[in-house]
């Protein structure tokens, strides 16, 4: 542990003055840097500093401690505490910006972005050069170089003559004169009495450049105005043609301000409308029954088999259409249903020659759940699913078409921004829907794109499609949290913009800059299952009877029990949907039913039970007429076959034009032989008004019910993570134990040698009988050594042991770096070192 009285002079030494919850602080905030486990806390600084992990760590900052961040790129390096807020604060001061400050610099000082005292201040290096201005990469601050790097390819002369012209005594060198003019230019009275004596046409110029970008074009011969800002060196050239605004000049124009807005607190969530909770309850569940029943509907109607998978993966558009029509439903909302399913694990392909889509194992087991629970784990594999229905129909990055179930649909920052909208909808009163606007808003503060802002951001349309998907999904009602919503989320605990800040945090509740939190599987788990309990009382009860109407039709008033549904669908067909379903029995649906065997009684028995009406006489005769025509023509393979016990009926199909194309001839007084297949010859003759039956060889009734396609047992489809998952506490605290441990190891001293020292990566070096020599000697003295060792995959590393016993070619030893007792093979140690006596 470094002497904290003493100034850091790097990262790892700021790093090494932290103590462990710091340090956790940092590797749960930065999870890429403990993967794999540095073994010191210098590898840990060095991994801070790389370019990748600090732009992922920038880009998961707020908006007012990037701001700060981007001040801190512009101020002096290091830059006094007092300096940083003059950026952000300006001449004038801001007090709200003054009292976010310590919070926004905590948070870079906790990410190590920054470290330092408050009178050295310092930026990763790898961060500044993120963020600081360049011609190539210009800064969100709209600042351009500074004096000493705009005059850095300026001749000497050139430079003693702006000196001049400013009023500056001549220096003996133009590194003095660039400090004379930047001096001049930093300070507030003699910069405004220079400014004062231009003429009007100059303080227009600075002021288009003073807020960015700073660089202008100009003329190889500059107007008047514009060659008395050049002679002040208050443009400076850059390129022929070109010119910058120091970023002294700019400042001072600003009133010392390094942003045009500084937003030190998030926007609020502000609600558009306010309903009653048990309202918006009610609302959510009757979605969730309809999210329910369109799933199934889609899974019924793929329950033989769906459609093709393309070659390239996935479902083609004209698929895409026919799904849409059968569920009536818009194509984009299709889509977002047939992802769902797929992300519950209910459909996927079936990994055929011929590959279609179909249900799989897992939907008939979900089928037998209870509704509410069949709801929370759509709802679930929703909030978790990376897989965005909103993209289909786009274009990925090589302009390939984007298709439902195909590739390319998966972004990682998906339940990340669900959880957070969902949440921020959770810090709203119970029954408040808020406003889309200040939801996009609160986000954008919250993960501010790096660079011009767009609208049509993806975290935005993420955003969008969240608050639409969830109103279909039944998680929110007319806009708000419902209360199973709320569940869903592990709502019940303190959320982050509900938990006290201590009595200095004056921020209102709402300003709080906060972000989303997922559950871990084993809290998902137990707040689903709270959510199902809330849920079920709010779904309609199943119901076992239906309305019989004098017009061949039957209402539905509910939702029907699954036996009765299941009945239904093959007895009539479905004419309406709604909140009653309205179902119509035809002579084909009839001979439907008769065909998956059943019978005219058991038709007639059905009916009794499940009516609440009296069976209208003109849908028994429905069923009596089809009924003693079903099976009067019985059709085998021959190629195939028409038998008949009446000849006139023969006699009639013969005589029938239509059955030309059938090319029938009389084998019999009852029997017709066909050139054509059975099926087709049972197609032609339902054509024309004949009830005919399938045979098998024996000559009995072949019942034909619809197959159901399964695919193979398939797994859900597993989240692309966005980056490291957040390691648990335990190994957090394992993490801290072998990097404290290994820094020890590495920054221990030693005793003289020509060994090399620790941290500079070469291990000890001895031959095999010094070393064993060296060990025994441990052995009995009790001391520690350092040791290097070789790994069974290669791997050298260099580590902190104290020898306990050591025989037959191996070495028992208490290793610090491990925190535990090992044993190592002496034949893979590559050397020893006595530690210091004062080690």
């Amino acid at each position: 542990m470094s002497n904290p009285a003493v100034p850091p002079r790097s990262l790892a030494e700021a790093l090494r003055a932290r103590d462990d919850a710091s340090l956790a602080a940092l590797l749960r905030a930065r999870p890429d840097l403990i993967t794999p486990v540095p073994t010191d806390l210098t590898q840990l600084a060095t991994r801070a500093g790389t370019r990748a992990s600090v732009v992922r760590a920038l880009e998961r900052l707020d908006r007012f401690a990037l701001q700060t961040a981007e001040a801190l790129a512009v101020a002096a390096d290091p830059a006094p505490y007092e300096e940083l807020r003059a950026l952000l604060t300006g001449d004038g001061g801001d007090p709200a910006v003054s009292a976010a400050l310590p919070r926004a610099l905590a948070t870079l000082r906790e990410q190590a972005l920054v470290w330092g005292d408050d009178d050295r201040l310092r930026l990763v290096r790898t961060a500044r050069e993120l963020l600081a201005p360049s011609p190539q990469h210009p800064s969100p601050t709209g600042l351009g170089p500074t004096v000493q790097e705009a005059t850095a390819g300026m001749s000497p002369g050139r430079i003693q003559d702006i000196v001049t012209a400013t009023g500056l005594g001549s220096t003996h060198d133009a590194v003095s004169a660039v400090a004379s003019l930047t001096a001049l230019f930093k300070d507030r009275k003699r910069m405004s009495a220079l400014l004062a004596g231009l003429p009007e046409e100059s303080r227009e110029v600075l002021t288009r450049l003073v807020w960015g970008p700073p660089y202008g074009q100009v003329t190889a011969d500059p107007a008047a105005h514009l060659r008395r800002l050049l002679d002040l060196g208050l443009l400076v050239p850059t390129a022929p043609g070109t010119v910058v605004l120091p970023r002294e000049v700019a400042l001072h124009l600003r009133g010392g301000r390094a942003h045009r807005a500084v937003e030190p607190l998030p926007p609020a969530v502000e609600p558009a409308a306010t309903h009653s909770p048990q309202v918006v309850d009610a609302t959510a569940a009757g979605q969730a029954y309809t999210a329910l029943a369109t799933v199934e509907e889609l899974l019924k109607d793929w329950d033989e088999g769906g459609p093709a998978v393309l070659r390239a993966g996935g479902l083609s558009v004209r698929d895409l259409k026919r799904t849409a029509v059968a569920l009536d439903v818009a194509e984009p909302v299709a889509a977002f249903w047939v992802e769902l399913a797929y992300a519950a694990g209910l459909l996927a392909s079936d990994g055929e020659a011929d590959e279609r889509y179909a249900a799989t194992p897992a939907h008939d087991e979900w089928l037998e759940q209870p509704a509410a629970q069949r709801w929370a784990r759509l709802a679930e594999a929703w909030l978790a699913a990376t897989r965005v229905s909103g993209l289909v129909g786009g274009r990925d990055a090589k302009e390939r078409a984007l298709s439902t179930l195909g590739p390319g649909l998966d972004r990682s920052a998906a339940p990340e921004v669900r959880h957070r909208v969902l949440t921020l909808l959770a810090g709203l009163p119970e029954g408040a829907s808020p406003s889309k606007e200040s939801v996009l808003a609160r986000l954008r503060w919250e993960r501010p794109l790096r660079g011009p802002q767009r609208e049509d951001d993806l975290r935005s349309r993420l955003a969008e499609w969240t608050l639409a998907q969830a109103e279909l999904l039944g998680v929110t009602g007319r806009g708000a949290l419902s209360g199973h919503g709320r569940a869903l989320l592990g709502a019940t605990r303190k959320t982050p913009d509900q938990v006290p800040q201590g009595p200095g945090d004056k921020l209102p509740v709402h300003h709080r800059p906060t972000v989303a939190e997922p559950l871990s599987p084993a809290e998902q788990v137990t707040a689903s299952a709270t959510a199902a309990r809330l849920l079920a009382p709010l779904l309609p009860e199943p119901l076992d009877h239906v309305l019989l109407q004098a017009d061949l039709t039957a209402v539905a008033p509910g939702p029907l029990q699954r036996s009765l549904a299941e009945v239904l669908d093959v007895l009539a067909d479905v004419e309406s949907k709604g909140g009653a379903t309205v179902y119509r029995f035809t002579p084909g649906s009839v001979r439907r039913a008769l065909d998956a065997g059943q019978s005219a009684s058991d038709l007639h028995a059905f009916l009794a039970a499940h009516a609440r009406t009296p069976v209208p006489q003109p849908l028994t005769y429905l069923i009596d007429d089809v009924a003693r025509r079903h099976g009067h023509l019985r059709i085998g393979a021959a190629s195939a076959y028409v038998r008949c016990d009446d000849d006139a009926v023969l006699n009639e199909i013969l005589a029938d034009k239509r059955a030309a194309g059938l090319r029938l001839r009389r084998l019999a007084p009852t029997v017709l032989a066909a050139q054509a297949d059975p099926a087709a010859l049972l197609d032609g003759l339902r054509a024309m008004g004949f009830a005919p039956a399938a045979e098998s060889a024996e000559g009995d009734v072949l019942i034909t019910r619809a197959h159901a396609h399964r695919t193979p047992p398939r797994t859900a489809p597993e989240p692309v993570p966005d980056g490291p998952p957040v390691p648990d506490a335990t190994l957090l605290s394992a993490a801290i134990r072998a990097i404290r441990a290994g820094d020890l190891a590495s920054t221990t001293p030693r005793r003289q040698s020509d060994q090399p020292l620790p941290g500079t990566g070469e291990l000890p070096r001895t031959n095999s009988a010094e070393t064993l020599a060296t060990m025994q000697a441990a052995v009995l003295t009790g001391e520690a050594l350092w040791i290097g060792y070789v790994n069974a995959e290669g791997a050298a590393s260099q580590r902190l042991i104290a020898p306990v016993r050591v025989e037959g070619g191996f070495v028992t030893a208490y290793d610090h770096t491990a925190d535990e007792v090992r044993t190592y093979p002496l034949h893979r140690v590559t050397g020893v070192a006595e530690l210091a006596d004062e080690a």
